[in-house]
């Protein structure tokens, strides 16, 4: 436990909490409001020794009627999956703990946790310690319990570490966390000079130079303290040393052999390394180390690392050694902690034996981050292992870099896993390689080589005969065909793969096939959802991840596509939650960028950036991926009249020409098409939106229409041929009305704007010069004035007014009024109420607010307000 809340024992054993009062206050609040049904998330920030710690335990001290749980996040090795549920299970038993004795699966783990917590006639408190050292799994859990605590008498306290600030993994889930609104923020900061003043009264310190030199860090305070030393160290790390150094000579040893063993250190495993009991008594008495039931605990990871770091490589070798040997000896069942001591002590036949387990283990329950660790781990060592091994470890790691997309990683370990199985001979397993390394070109946005690899594939195999392997190449280059818009052939291979997948009983391969199969139905215009929706329930049945990732991304990506955005919000929420609560960060990924492109085709422009800036700041990005947003910030920049348009799209026409694939190719082009147009330059747009006509992908009616539209308005004598989508066949036969009542249907009102604006007639152009202003689409009000100037119309509509533009952050009238109002914390309907205005008219209005801002989320805008507008 830190120092952070300073009982003060020099001033007659009063207990006197200096400067956390309002933190305390915060936290009690949210366990009041939990007794009420409106449960909490708190996280809990501050820096090493900044008191989060103890606050919670003081909280715990003075709370009657609450049950408590408590597990921590483990900094030591790399960490085993959902290591502080195992320790919720300890305490909590009943269902959750059998479940998890029984090797359930996460999502059984995560809603056996969630029943248990949630059972009435008791507030329960989770607190989950030190998350800045969580798994995969361990922040999916937290996103989990985020979603489903606003019913439920439950607070759970997650504390972290933001001294060296917050990266990777950890900043996007306070993100998502953040955005839930069960969740509350508390942040502890150290300790004000006045505060220090106290604390060290009567103890010979000057009260400046201890603040100078501890920052006011509670804990190294209290250490210099405990330590009785007449100067102020130079860090606590020397004090801790110092107070170690007082030890008896078993006695320290044993410290060393604790921090080896982690911040929770288990007496009887402790007592087996270090048989002397008389020394092992002296640790508690040190100060150093605190008795909390069967375990001994560190009172601060920093004292643990300071501990750990002056231990010397060949006494830390022993020690680790010494451990596993014992480990071993007592059964123990966590890979995770068994690989990692067998790496510290050379030990490579044992971190064979358990890196690889600890990564399968890992995989099953969504922690990849940590499962690529372990199989990096065992390659370390593969030097002294067979072919097999070696070939089956590169799969592992391909298999857990491709979900991260780490795709150069996971394309270099697929190839060495190729080489590895023809170097053994085994062609049923070189053909699974090359199906694996197809895929995973196809996603680096290397289309033909990833064709090659799947052709390669079946030829392999068909040579080995029927196999489940060869069902899984014909699902591969079905996949792949689809892509290059030879939807035929991608039937006729999907179907022998669905033969084959039904001989062998493998569902996930059935569920493949069938959603490529949905998917090449859908772009020759053939009825496809009821296909999707079965490859969906078998993937779920079998409880295949990916493959129920695969068909929610596919059911939401064709009903964006088809401009069917009811149906389409419906997908993307159910697939979000399903990706999110398995851990499958790829398909979010791409879930949530076909979110944005929904934000955008219905006008909610500033929601579109938002959600696209946000995924640019994530460190696992896939080419495909990075595609589609650099086009939308393209295009809305471009709408907008804003700077940067052509970075964006000259980076995302490199990667679509790279990626060999029609329909990158045509939205891309038509995205270009549409900039330039709107910048004026008819002869670039026209020849853009050629090249998208040229492209085989506009078999798809929606494409074919898009594509016909621009070749129209850019002049160009070329046409498509076949079918188009409604709203665009409305336009090219002339009938301005219909086709913007049917985008109107749709809720799309750029492109009503936009077939208005080529009408023109007077009166549609006025029409769709107030579209393009409330949307902020300055390029199409400009083309719109110039079009009513060139038919000689009077009272052209004027710009934005003097007091927009005179207004701090750039709003209109209206959009003052929704900020305040949003500042306010009032939802969209609360705000339409006051205004009179819809809740579908507040939503475009706090849209236009989040891109003026520049900031992601309502609670940014309404920081940035209280700040501007004061």
């Amino acid at each position: 436990m830190d120092e952070g809340l300073v009982v003060s024992s020099l001033r007659g054993g009063a207990a006197a909490v200096l400067e956390r009062e309002g933190a305390l206050g915060a936290v009690r609040k949210c366990v009041v409001e939990a007794g009420r049904g409106d449960g909490r998330l708190v996280l809990l920030a501050g820096e090493a020794g900044v008191g989060k710690s103890t606050l919670v335990g003081v909280l715990r001290g003075e709370l009657g009627g609450v049950r408590w749980s408590w597990s921590a996040c483990d900094g030591l090795f790399v960490p085993r999956p959902l290591g502080p549920l195992f320790d919720l299970a300890d305490q909590l038993g009943g269902d959750l703990w059998r479940r998890c004795v029984a090797g359930g699966d996460r999502e059984e783990l995560f809603r056996a946790l969630v029943r248990e917590v949630a059972a009435p006639g008791v507030v329960d408190v989770v607190v989950v310690e030190d998350i800045h050292w969580a798994d995969e799994a361990t922040l999916d859990l937290l996103r989990f319990l985020s979603r489903r605590l606003r019913d439920a008498a439950v607070v759970v306290i997650a504390t972290y570490r933001d001294d060296e600030g917050v990266s990777g993994a950890l900043r996007v889930a306070l993100g998502d966390l953040a955005a839930q609104p069960s969740t509350r923020r508390v942040r502890l900061a150290p300790l004000s000079l006045e505060s220090v003043r106290v604390l060290v009264e009567g103890s010979g310190f000057s009260a400046d130079r201890a603040f100078e030199l501890t920052g006011g860090n509670p804990f190294y305070v209290a250490e210099m303290l405990h330590a009785g030393v007449t100067e102020v160290p130079v860090s606590a790390r020397d004090v801790v040393l110092a107070r170690a150094a007082r030890l008896g000579g078993a006695a320290r040893g044993y410290l060393d052999v604790a921090a080896m063993i982690g911040a929770k250190v288990e007496v009887s495993l402790l007592a087996e390394v270090c048989p002397d009991l008389v020394a092992l008594d002296e640790l508690p008495a040190s100060g150093l180390l605190v008795v909390d039931g069967r375990w001994f605990r560190f009172r601060h990871e920093i004292a643990r690392l300071a501990v750990a770091q002056a231990i010397p490589a060949h006494r830390a070798h022993s020690i680790h050694q010494r451990l596993l040997t014992a480990l071993c000896a007592r059964g123990c069942a966590d890979e995770a902690r068994m690989a990692f001591h067998a790496e510290e002590c050379g030990d490579g036949e044992a971190v064979l034996r358990y890196a690889p387990a600890a990564a399968r283990r890992a995989a099953r329950l969504g922690s990849h981050h940590e499962a690529a660790a372990q199989f990096e781990r065992a390659l370390r060592f593969a030097d002294r292992a067979g072919l097999v091994v070696r070939a089956e470890l590169y799969e592992g790691l391909a298999d857990e870099s491709a979900l991260l997309g780490r795709l150069p990683v996971a394309e270099e370990a697929a190839e060495k896993a190729l080489a590895s199985w023809r170097e053994a001979g085994d062609r049923l397993r070189e053909g699974a390689a090359l199906a694996r390394l197809s895929r995973i070109r196809w996603a680096l946005c290397r289309g033909r080589d990833a064709v090659v690899a799947a052709r390669a594939s079946v030829s392999v195999l068909e040579r080995v005969g029927s196999s489940v392997e060869l069902a899984e190449a014909y699902a591969t280059l079905a996949n792949q065909r689809m892509l290059h818009a030879d939807y035929d052939t991608a039937t006729a291979l999907a179907r022998r793969a669905q033969k084959l997948a039904a001989q062998f009983g493998v569902t996930d391969v059935l569920s493949d096939a069938l959603n490529t199969e949905a998917a090449s139905r859908s772009c020759q215009g053939l009825e496809w959802t009821a296909l999707m929706r079965r490859a969906l329930d078998i993937a779920l049945a079998g409880r295949h991840q990916q493959q129920a990732a695969r068909a929610h991304v596919n059911l939401s990506v064709i009903a964006v596509e088809r401009w069917q955005f009811v149906e389409a919000e419906q997908y993307l929420a159910e697939g979000i939650e399903y990706c999110d609560d398995h851990g499958l960060a790829t398909y979010a990924i791409r879930l949530r960028g076909e979110l944005a492109n929904l934000y955008e085709r219905t006008g909610r422009w500033g929601e579109a950036l938002a959600v696209t800036n946000e995924l640019f700041r994530g460190v696992d990005q896939s080419p495909v991926n990075r595609l589609c947003g650099l086009v939308r910030l393209g295009v809305i920049r471009a709408r907008r009249g804003e700077p940067g348009v052509w970075e964006c799209l000259d980076e995302a026409s490199a990667i679509a020409d790279g990626q060999d694939e029609p329909p990158f190719r045509v939205f891309t082009r038509l995205a270009r098409a549409e900039a330039h147009w709107l910048a004026g330059d008819g002869l670039a747009a026209r020849r853009e939106a050629e090249s998208a006509e040229q492209t085989a992908g506009t078999r798809v009616d929606w494409h074919r229409g898009a594509v016909a539209v621009w070749l129209r308005r850019t002049g160009s004598e070329r046409s498509t041929c076949g079918d188009v989508a409604e709203p665009h066949r409305d336009l090219l036969n002339g009938d301005t009305n219909r086709a913007v009542d049917a985008w109107n249907r749709l809720g799309c009102p750029y492109e009503a704007g936009m077939a208005l604006l080529d009408s023109d007639q007077d009166a549609f152009l006025r029409q769709a010069f107030t579209i393009f202003t409330e949307l902020g689409a300055s390029a199409a009000v400009m083309l719109t004035r110039r079009a009513l100037r060139r038919l000689g119309a009077r009272a052209i509509p004027a710009g934005p007014r003097t007091a927009t533009r005179a207004h701090p952050l750039g709003l209109t009238r209206r959009e003052h009024e929704v900020l305040g109002l949003l500042a306010e914390g009032h939802t969209n309907a609360q705000i339409g109420g006051h205004l009179c205005i819809s809740a579908k008219t507040v939503d475009h209005h706090v849209s236009a607010i989040l891109a003026k801002l520049g900031v992601p989320d309502r609670a940014s805008a309404g920081r940035v307000a209280r700040r501007a507008l004061a």
